[in-house]
């Protein structure tokens, strides 16, 4: 079995000096490794490809035969590194919570402890006989939240 280690190391030696990163690596038990890249602008296929290449070029074949694929995080993807949220600030998310709660929101800000996000939700407000809708910005954890992903409205 491949180790993805040494993948993410190569992968990181090729991309100094761009705004690309790693964001995730797997590996199969037959050896099918899936290189999953960002970056703070645009990810082009050619990055794709040179990168690819420049891997490969790294391992021993005859020592093990392997699949390589180096693909972009997708518009639409889990967010998994804290770079991608910091790159998406600003813009509406959907958010899943470990309590199986789905919140639509703006990210706000994002770091090391968790995201801030602001939506809008209905309250009980003292005075009134219905529910407001109440502007709200809530903190949470990393621990708190399922996933994330940026969310793309089409209308």
């Amino acid at each position: 079995m491949i180790d993805t280690e040494k993948i993410v190391e190569a992968a990181r030696a090729q991309m100094e000096g761009t705004d690309l990163f790693v964001v995730a690596c797997t590996a199969s038990p037959a050896n099918e490794i899936e290189l999953t890249i960002d970056s703070d602008t645009s990810v082009s296929i050619e990055a794709c490809v040179a990168l690819s290449r420049a891997i490969e070029a790294q391992m021993d074949r005859d020592a093990e035969d392997f699949a390589l694929t180096v693909a972009s995080a997708g518009v639409g993807s889990e967010l998994r590194c804290l770079r991608q949220y910091a790159k998406i600030v600003g813009r509406p998310v959907e958010v899943l919570l470990t309590s199986g709660i789905k919140i639509l929101a703006r990210l706000d800000a994002a770091d090391e402890r968790g995201i801030t996000l602001s939506y809008e939700e209905k309250q009980a407000v003292e005075g009134k006989k219905r529910k407001q809708t109440v502007k709200v910005e809530r903190t949470y954890s990393f621990d708190e939240i399922k996933y994330t992903k940026e969310y793309l409205d089409f209308k």
